[in-house]
């Protein structure tokens, strides 16, 4: 499981990731919990979906700005 530490904009985040689906990844948002935003991945190797997940967030006009931890639960 993908866990992200976002404290501003989640429901961007959300949105952004649940509607990702290149090369076989995509991402389904799990639940939320104060700042942390769970989502399961199609992806084989978690590491680098969370990895992948940070980079596509940082590509959005919102995400350069963000700070947020990507990592695996």
């Amino acid at each position: 499981m993908i866990l992200l530490n976002a404290p501003i904009q989640q429901d961007k985040i959300i949105d952004t990731l649940t509607h990702y689906s290149e090369n076989g990844v995509s991402y389904k948002f799990i639940k939320k919990e104060g700042m942390k935003l769970y989502f399961e991945t199609t992806a084989d190797n978690e590491e680098e979906a969370a990895q992948l997940a940070k980079k596509i967030i940082k590509g959005t006009d919102y995400g350069s700005v963000l700070y947020f931890q990507a990592t695996v639960e």
